[in-house]
């Protein structure tokens, strides 16, 4: 099995750099506002929940028992969606390990409603698959999600991958979809492409902010990654036409979208904070970094500006490497916010060989200005 390994190392390499990365030259300066002008400082604790409660449903091996990406979205009822990409099924041995048959598909939630979770697929239970069915050539790698039409729906940005050869390394990225799906039953309603001819990969995040849906994506050129922002009017990224951020405005042309920030993981978020914006990512301007950073700005299109640290993942070390860290603002807790990271292992075996390794990990962080 190489596909959590595969998907995770095209994902994650980057060129090495030195240092916490600058905001990208081209933008304005920022105009005024509290979160940008606060020197703030951040006070992380590991081991948030809900990281015991996903870690003990994982050990009893009857559903989901480990995964990547780790999104959430708040549904109606009181109930939380967990959207994974490629995802470990049970069972799961005595000893911790996983057995090299143990179930594997592209893509999975998992439902919370207080301390119950489920775990939902495609498929059946004696032959679970992939939520969004692949294509013949590839797969679909999920990415931000957000319910709309007052919650009857939970869509999730897929991308498009597509196998190029039988060779480890031979599949590219193709394009970007929708996946909509009843947030009741969660069967799939449709699928539907998304623009995709920009060399976006427009999955990062979604914001909803001021009667728009904000869509940050990835221009991924592997040794650098820059982040790119459209946005469409209402909740329904296919109902409308889109708009690109060049910089200094607004375009329907997608190949006028600017580089808003290098550095930026693909999976990373950008939420309402203070009387401004919180970016959270993981620093991709180093080669498989540690280090969880956050950016402040007083425009959902930034410039992102004073980067703070807000931890270093302890299990960096050897074959294990972290990645993907953003927060769950619907899960915030006043000024603490809930920040997850996703962590795997460049050997494969590993991942049979520990089932604790492919878990989300979630940190609480509290930001407070400099004294």
């Amino acid at each position: 099995m190489s596909r959590p390994l595969v998907a995770v190392v095209a994902l994650s390499l980057t060129a090495a750099g030195l240092g916490l990365p600058a905001a990208s030259a081209a933008s304005a300066t920022p105009s005024s506002c509290s979160a940008v002008s606060t020197n703030w400082t951040a006070r992380t604790t590991p081991h948030a929940a809900p990281e015991g409660l996903l870690n003990a449903y994982s050990n009893t091996g009857k559903g989901w028992t480990g995964a990547d990406s780790t999104y959430s979205v708040a549904l109606p009822g009181g109930r939380t969606a967990w959207i994974f990409s490629d995802t470990f099924l049970g069972p799961v041995n005595p000893d911790g390990s996983r057995p090299t048959t143990a179930p594997f598909v592209n893509n999975s939630f998992v439902i919370q409603q207080g301390n119950n979770l489920k775990t939902v697929t495609g498929g059946t239970p004696t032959n679970p698959t992939a939520l969004i069915p692949p294509p013949s050539d590839g797969w679909y790698w999920v990415g931000a999600a957000q319910t709309s039409h007052a919650g009857r729906d939970l869509d999730v940005v897929a991308l498009r991958f597509v196998k190029t050869g039988t060779g480890q390394w031979d599949w590219h990225w193709a394009s970007n979809y929708l996946a909509r799906f009843d947030s009741k039953t969660f069967k799939l309603k449709s699928l539907t492409p998304l623009p995709s001819a920009a060399n976006v990969q427009w999955s990062g995040w979604l914001l909803r902010d001021r009667g728009y849906t904000y869509i940050y994506g990835v221009e991924d050129l592997g040794a650098s990654k820059y982040q790119h922002v459209a946005r469409v009017r209402g909740d329904d990224l296919t109902a409308k036409p889109w708009e690109y951020w060049t910089g200094s405005g607004w375009s329907s042309d997608e190949a006028a979208s600017a580089r808003v920030l290098e550095g930026v993981a693909n999976e990373h978020s950008v939420t309402s904070f203070k009387d401004g914006y919180l970016l959270v990512t993981h620093d991709t301007n180093e080669l498989f970094s540690k280090r969880v950073v956050g950016y402040f700005s007083c425009s959902p299109t930034g410039p992102w500006v004073k980067p703070v640290e807000l931890y270093q993942t302890p299990e960096t070390s050897g074959n294990i490497i972290t990645y993907n860290s953003h927060e769950h603002p619907d899960l915030r807790r006043g000024n603490e916010l809930l920040v997850s990271y996703n962590v795997n292992s460049l050997v494969s075996d590993d991942l049979y060989g520990d089932v604790s390794i492919y878990r989300p990990r979630f940190l609480a962080v509290t930001l407070a200005a400099a004294k």
